[in-house]
């Protein structure tokens, strides 16, 4: 597997924050379960497009109570990290990634990537290697291209990215109230998707719009054979941002120890709509990983 030898040398800024090389701060969350229950390893939450890492509290609490350390950041643009205006390609959000771990020191990690955080986490183990790194979650991930190409005829056109694009420049809160309950899913409280979308508007604008450049050019479709760890790859067969035979369908094809969970009716937002079944998904995963019962 390729490796960039080039490390992060990040250290703690100041308590929940990581500072990187060019001088952005991270905030994090470290959650350590009781002396007692800690003997479930460590798993390292991804965040997705647009969302802190915050929206991982449905998954974080019950894994610290089940033993296990809960490592949470917020992406660069987004939550209490730093607005640098830049640096939102796939391979600086990697060495973002990278530098956290390594302030960390952490090992023997389920790393566990939403979305976007899905293609971070694979920049990641490409670009950085799989030493610290044990196994891997893709839940309802853009790998592995979802851009329409004619070597990819069946990706999402153009065309709805950059209407998307014009709500950022016009109407994003708009927008979000119109998207939240889709994303969701029908189940979700108001209250919960209220709490979606407050965490959405606080992300930097400019860091929307590079990251949806950012996941419109993204093509890992030769990066995903290099994955060695066991990977898990999870998602609904009602997601209507990344349908499952452009995305996930594929992803588990093409990595070469993987294997596909699909939750039946559950839309984008699995995270919420299936809160307790992906969180105990993900303990069983990172507990062993041939407790899963999946489809291929």
């Amino acid at each position: 597997m390729p490796v960039n030898r080039h490390r992060a040398h990040a250290e703690i800024a100041r308590p929940g924050f990581i500072a990187t090389t060019d001088g952005v701060e991270l905030f994090y969350r470290d959650w350590q379960p009781e002396r007692a229950a800690g003997n479930g390893g460590t798993i390292v939450f991804v965040p997705s497009y647009s969302l802190p890492g915050d929206m991982w509290a449905y998954q974080m609490l019950p894994l610290t109570h089940a033993g296990f350390r809960c490592v949470a950041y917020d992406r660069r643009g987004h939550g209490r990290s730093s607005d640098p205006g830049g640096g939102y390609d796939y391979d600086t959000l990697a060495d973002d990634l990278a530098a956290l771990i390594d302030a960390l020191d952490l090992s023997d990690i389920t790393l566990v990537g939403y979305s976007m955080g899905g293609a971070e986490a694979v920049r990641y183990l490409t670009r950085h290697g799989s030493t610290r790194v044990a196994r891997l979650v893709l839940i309802a991930s853009t790998l592995p291209m979802l851009a329409k190409t004619p070597d990819n005829p069946d990706g999402i056109d153009r065309v709805y990215a950059e209407a998307f694009q014009q709500d950022l420049l016009s109407d994003y809160p708009q927008w979000l109230a119109e998207n939240a309950r889709p994303f969701a899913g029908p189940g979700a409280s108001q209250a919960m998707i209220d709490w979606i979308r407050e965490m959405a508007l606080r992300t930097s604008h400019q860091a929307l719009f590079a990251c949806n450049e950012t996941v419109n050019h993204g093509d890992f479709r030769n990066e995903l054979r290099d994955i060695e760890v066991p990977t898990l790859v999870v998602q609904g067969d009602r997601d209507v941002s990344n349908p499952l035979e452009l995305t996930s369908r594929r992803t588990a094809r093409l990595i070469p120890n993987a294997r596909l969970l699909v939750y039946e009716g559950a839309p984008h937002g699995i995270f919420l709509s299936d809160a307790a079944r992906l969180t105990a998904d993900i303990g069983a995963f990172a507990s062993d990983v041939c407790r899963i019962s999946a489809e291929s």
